[in-house]
């Protein structure tokens, strides 16, 4: 299993266009198990990082600290992209 903190960066935290933009860059890794959740939350927590709806669920906000999670082959390369984007201010 690979994992990378990321920051929100978006100033009005991950509303629905950063949250569609995520889930979307998320779904085109197709075998890969992708979770979201809280720095300060158990892993048996984090939630699928391909439903809108499971991630606009967390409630992120501007500064907060998350965990992205994956297993299999390109996991490294996704995370890299995934972190990437939770860490752009979509609202600039």
């Amino acid at each position: 299993m690979f994992e990378r903190t990321a920051i929100i960066a978006s100033t009005s935290g991950l509303h629905a266009r950063p949250a569609t933009v995520f889930v979307e860059a998320a779904n085109e890794y197709d075998g890969l198990d992708i979770a979201i959740g809280r720095e300060e939350e158990p892993a048996d927590e984090a939630m699928d990082a391909t439903s809108v709806l499971s991630l606009m669920s967390l409630g992120l906000e501007y500064g907060d600290r998350v965990i992205l999670r994956t297993e299999g082959t390109g996991s490294e390369q996704a995370l890299d992209r995934l972190v990437g984007l939770l860490e752009t201010n979509h609202d600039a």
